[in-house]
């Protein structure tokens, strides 16, 4: 079996994107937000091998795909179907599949953060969305998820911080100077978490941020 011209350059063009698809996940999805604010989680509990890193990366990323289904399903119906029906070229594909994703991006992606990314690519003031190109938008929406995510990661760690506060005044008072607060804070921490059904409040808190 021989490979003519175009069908090297179509699995060379596959082998690449295959290796583009990690960076797609960290920049066009709310892969980002949602990592991040899990090992805030984690960091706030005191726990830092639980839960482990495979774990926590495995939730994100179906939680991701969760949230990204209804674009996922946008894409697949209006590019990856005609596509292998033959009805449209692959370029068309590129096009009509790049469309949700920059819809999802747009809501997600503070307008300050837009015009930083236009500014510093020395565009003119662009008029519609259809104007700001995809390699402004991508890095924008990027910084804008850490934004929020940090912001999300902020509010959860205020609760645990309390604990230790409140442990590290106990025992100061009762002399106990020696003793690391943690020892006793972690307990605290994991029983609060699990009271008020922690795992429950931050998911549906993640779903509904997007």
């Amino acid at each position: 079996m021989t490979l003519d011209g175009s069908n090297a350059v179509q699995l060379l063009l596959l082998v690449a994107g295959i290796t583009l698809v990690p960076a797609l996940l960290f920049c066009v999805t709310g892969f980002t937000r949602i990592l991040i604010v899990l090992g805030f989680i984690r960091t706030g509990l005191g726990t830092p091998t639980a839960p482990p890193n495979q774990v926590l990366i495995g939730i994100a990323f179906f939680l991701t795909v969760f949230v990204m289904a209804p674009t996922l399903k946008e894409v697949k119906s209006e590019a990856i179907d005609p596509l292998v029906q033959g009805r449209i070229t692959q370029a068309e594909a590129l096009e009509r599949g790049e469309k949700p994703l920059r819809e999802f991006m747009f809501k997600q992606t503070r307008t300050k953060d837009l015009a930083l990314f236009v500014k510093l690519a020395k565009l003119e003031r662009p008029r519609t969305r259809a104007d700001v190109p995809t390699w402004v938008l991508i890095p924008a929406f990027i910084i804008s998820e850490l934004k929020t995510a940090f912001q999300i990661g902020f509010l959860i760690f205020l609760p645990f911080l309390i604990i230790d506060l409140v442990v590290a005044s106990t025992l100061m008072s009762m002399g106990m100077i020696m003793l690391p607060p943690v020892f006793i804070s972690l307990p605290f921490k994991i029983l609060l978490f699990v009271l008020v059904d922690g795992w429950n409040l931050v998911t549906r808190s993640l779903v509904e941020s997007f």
